[in-house]
């Protein structure tokens, strides 16, 4: 029996029945033409979902299984990265060994750009791509989990009520994480923390650390069964973030009214945003992997936060934001220009988000000395 049927990537033997599955689906369609199309007139729609269809089944006809279907999103994330980025960088990727499965925890900033930066960095130096841990919050419509299944991602159970059947699913997604990279020898990617760090500041939840020892307690002690796991902390840092605004105006509705609450696929409007959106610079930097001398969540925690810190790239975006909230320094024409077109009521919140990358590294080093 699959004990991971309801939450894993799709296998291979799945791929084709999924995309068949995928180019009936009306509502897949519908945001196709809608995304492609939007001013297009309501007689043509039945035209162009005939026309949408058959290029799907055209562009879809040889892919048979997973690593085609990542093979096609290459392709796009090339296409994505001349249009939306000045440039990407990869730092650490020496430190990684060939056919060891790495859990990779990281800097959450873009819902569905973390994980890709981090798979095209591997994909470009021959090393396996990652199985990305995605919640079912995100997948409220049922087209959305099946790409995010054919792209390797597994199913993170948040929307469990109750407290036996939330224990059930963290020691589930425990067993599936311990289980990929030790027998399968799989890459993981997982946020250093649930949602997105939207003021900036990275830090690790020890919840995640506790997860992944779960299915182990009875095995192992808590230094070993993280040594097993080959974790590598990475950074994430973008010049620009498309979803800044956006982010901006939740973190001070929250901080006015007490509550936010999320318009019905807010997140899907996310994920498209920080796909197209422009980003600037993008730098990913793999740290060092942890081996042993933790002997508690909280002991690894630190370490994850150091490196995540440690080894976040400094952009002239963060500097100049700083500059601004000091009301001292130089200021980046580039960056004057994009903050001038900020609501007034979201600038100090923009600005710290930022600003607090830079500040949290200048914090550590302080504390280091």
């Amino acid at each position: 029996m699959d004990q991971f049927h309801d939450i894993r990537p799709y296998n291979d033997n799945e791929v084709v029945e999924v995309l068949e599955r995928l180019i009936n689906t009306p509502d897949f369609i519908n945001t196709i033409i809608s995304f492609r199309f939007p001013s297009w007139p309501q007689f043509m729609h039945k035209p162009l979902v005939m026309a949408v269809k058959w290029q799907l089944r055209r562009q879809l006809s040889n892919i048979s299984d997973v690593y085609d279907f990542q093979r096609r999103i290459a392709g796009y994330m090339e296409r994505m990265i001349k249009t939306t980025t000045t440039s990407v960088e990869y730092r650490g990727v020496d430190k990684l060994e060939k056919g060891k499965g790495y859990l990779f925890i990281s800097n959450h900033r873009d819902i569905a750009m973390d994980p890709a930066f981090i798979n095209y960095g591997l994909y470009l130096s021959d090393f396996d791509t990652v199985r990305v841990a995605i919640g079912d919050n995100l997948l409220r419509r049922p087209f959305v989990s099946d790409l995010m299944r054919l792209n390797k991602s597994f199913i993170v159970k948040r929307s469990v009520a109750g407290v036996r059947e939330m224990m059930a699913a963290f020691g589930q997604l425990s067993n599936y994480i311990n289980h990929s990279i030790t027998e399968e020898r799989c890459n993981i990617w997982i946020a250093q923390k649930e949602g997105r760090a939207k003021d900036g500041l990275d830090k690790t939840d020890p919840a995640i650390v506790k997860m992944f020892y779960m299915s182990k307690k009875k095995m192992a002690s808590f230094p070993d069964a993280m040594k097993d796991l080959n974790i590598v902390p990475v950074s994430i840092s973008y010049e620009y973030d498309p979803c800044a605004l956006d982010k901006a105006a939740e973190l001070v509705e929250k901080s006015t009214t007490g509550e936010y609450e999320k318009a019905e696929f807010e997140d899907i409007d996310s994920i498209k945003n920080g796909i197209v959106g422009q980003k600037g610079k993008v730098i990913v930097t793999f740290g060092d992997v942890l081996t042993n001398g933790y002997d508690t969540p909280d002991e690894l925690v630190t370490e994850i936060d150091r490196q995540i810190i440690g080894n976040y790239a400094i952009h002239s975006t963060n500097k100049s934001a700083m500059s601004m909230l000091e009301g001292a320094g130089e200021v980046d024409p580039e960056f004057d220009a994009y903050m001038a077109l900020c609501p007034e009521p979201l600038r100090e919140t923009v600005l710290k988000m930022y600003a607090n990358p830079l500040i949290q590294q200048l914090s550590q080093s302080i504390n280091k000395e």
